[in-house]
């Protein structure tokens, strides 16, 4: 468990801009082939084989021989040439998260050894990030600790208090010394960049394998790029339109659409001591969080209580601790350490960049204060915390571009993969995705709970969908239910 507010909050996503409807025109991007210059990655974690370099690419897409930033790519290269038919470009979520060990940890992970023979699998540092040239809002130790929501907010008054921490973030990241790369740092100019990734390469289209937030980057490149995308793999997607108020209102709905798996599981181990049926662990966590909120235990408030269960809940793997972490805070006991997140500061203000700079966000606190009172009433565990005020609400107005309008043109190469109980990217938000695309997309859900299906998931159904379609380019007739089936 860890002592800020999850991680996994900001591994979902953003919104962007059609090509109908974009003051840039993608077909910019086609610029001549960089020679790519691969050599070893430093990353102490990263596979032996996963080899890394930079590429320039145009800070602003209007102006392509203007002022250029650096992206960082990965290659885990085909071990069998003669099977190879191109690129698997990949990206884990976010926004904000580097993706450079990507490949290397899918490999580790279970990607099956046909899809690492049938491509070179790419990992990229989206701008802002990481290795690429990144961005900054001089965040103190503080804000980062206040991590990715804003705190619960019972009352109209909170959303009122919580408004001046929020517009002071968003005036740091204005007057940043990296003011000049925010407006720039959209799902848009990403989806440029790995357009640049694709022509650097010398490959004539892109496969894509894109997680969370990933799902709708991959979504607008194959809207901006659709004569460049080959096979489109989107695992546990956001809604059409990205990472913006609708899908940060719907985490609490993903919460709940989630929280029957954990309650089923503590009720089912009585040794915790958190009750003896789901009705008895729901009203524990009500309880747990009041009197966090009453009186923090070993710094654990009713916002981070909040956020670590959320957080805990997009693995099976993780109940366990999860209940011990309760059992812990509800007997006073001492809990593990936690260390901070590494890079949290780059990974906060990437994402602010990226969900505030792709579309508009409601300006005033009294519409904040409507959403977090519905909210509150409709999904109580967190509704009071996702609907609440951030920095987006004080924004800079100017957008370098329209969003990008997710739609059914273009060619039938999308594939969507989804959990009936996503916490972070509920079933709901990725319905509104399938029915955008149209007949561009095939839907495969699978009966299980947690954010990640491919290959991560336990469900033979729908991941052996994701590999015939990656390694064939077969997608299921129609849209596809797969049942329930046993944990490994």
């Amino acid at each position: 468990m860890r002592r800020t507010l999850p991680l996994a909050l900001a591994a979902t996503a953003v919104a962007a801009s059609a090509m109908a409807a974009t003051a840039i025109p993608a077909s910019v991007v086609a610029a001549t082939p960089d020679t790519v210059r691969w050599g070893p990655c430093s990353e102490k974690a990263a596979s032996s084989r996963l080899e890394c370099a930079t590429l320039n690419v145009p800070l602003d897409y209007r102006d392509p021989d203007g002022r250029q930033i650096e992206i960082a790519i990965s290659r885990l290269a085909s071990e069998k040439p003669s099977q190879r038919r191109g690129v698997l470009l990949t990206n884990p979520g976010g926004p904000g998260i580097t993706g450079l060990g990507y490949p290397a940890a899918l490999a580790a992970s279970g990607l099956p050894r046909k899809v690492l023979d049938s491509y070179d699998v790419i990992g990229f540092d989206p701008r802002g990030v990481g290795r690429s040239t990144p961005v900054t809002c001089d965040l103190t130790p503080e804000q980062q600790k206040r991590g990715n929501l804003p705190p619960y907010a019972h009352t109209a008054a909170d959303v009122a208090r919580e408004a001046g921490n929020a517009r002071t973030v968003a005036e740091q990241c204005a007057s940043s010394r990296t003011a000049w790369m925010h407006p720039h740092t959209t799902t848009a100019n990403t989806a440029r960049d790995m357009d640049r990734i694709r022509a650097a390469l010398g490959e004539p289209k892109l496969s894509y394998l894109g997680a969370s937030y990933g799902t709708y980057l991959g979504a607008v490149y194959t809207t901006m790029f659709p004569g460049h995308s080959d096979r489109i793999v989107l695992d546990s997607s956001l809604g059409p339109g990205g990472y913006d108020v609708t899908a940060m209102r719907l985490f609490a709905r993903g919460l709940e659409d989630r929280f029957p798996d954990f309650a089923a599981f503590v009720a089912a181990h009585p040794e915790y001591g958190l009750g003896a049926t789901p009705k008895q662990v729901t009203a524990e966590f009500f309880d747990l969080a009041k009197r966090l909120e009453a009186k923090p235990v070993q710094g654990y408030d009713g916002n981070l209580f909040r956020g670590i269960t959320f957080d805990a809940l997009y693995s099976d793997a993780n109940m366990p601790q999860l209940a011990k972490t309760w059992q812990t805070l509800d007997t006073d006991r001492p809990t593990p350490p936690n260390p901070p997140l590494p890079n949290m500061e780059n990974f906060m203000s990437a994402r602010f960049s990226v969900i505030c700079g792709d579309s508009r966000w409601p300006e005033t606190v009294r519409e904040y204060q409507r959403n977090v009172a519905v909210d509150r009433l409709r999904h109580p565990m967190l509704g009071g915390s996702s609907a609440g005020i951030g920095p987006c609400a004080f924004w800079p107005d100017k957008r370098v571009e329209p969003p990008v309008r997710i739609g059914d043109r273009g060619p039938s190469n999308v594939l969507m993969v989804q959990n009936e109980r996503d916490p972070g990217t509920p079933l709901a938000g990725a319905q509104k995705l399938r029915r955008a695309f149209g007949k561009r997309a095939t839907m495969v859900t699978a009966d299980q709970g947690g954010h990640g299906v491919y290959p991560f998931g336990a469900n033979t159904c729908a991941n052996d969908a994701v590999t015939a379609f990656l390694t064939t380019g077969q997608r299921p007739a129609r849209d596809l239910a797969c049942a329930a089936e046993p944990s490994r």
